[in-house]
């Protein structure tokens, strides 16, 4: 067992969930989160929030409401 210790995983956390550590890196860091509740929760606060985000960068405002900021962006320009 080669725990890569908690300061190691959190740090690398972010690169982790997007598999942009090693191989290596990777096998450590999972191994750690298998054994660490505290950085498995992080890791899961950190994935949850992701998931959320893209979702949410996935919905659209409705038609009228972007009419509606398009209209007022459009008379600040104007303005300036």
């Amino acid at each position: 067992m080669t725990d890569c210790g908690c300061e190691k995983a959190r740090r690398d956390l972010e690169e982790y969930l997007r598999h942009e550590v090693c191989k290596t890196e990777q096998s450590d860091i999972a191994e750690h989160l298998e054994n660490c509740a505290g950085c498995r929760d992080e890791a899961l606060v950190a994935t949850t929030l992701t998931e959320v985000l893209a979702r949410a960068c996935k919905e659209s405002a409705p038609e009228e409401l972007r009419d509606q900021v398009l209209a007022k962006l459009r008379a600040v320009q104007a303005a300036h």
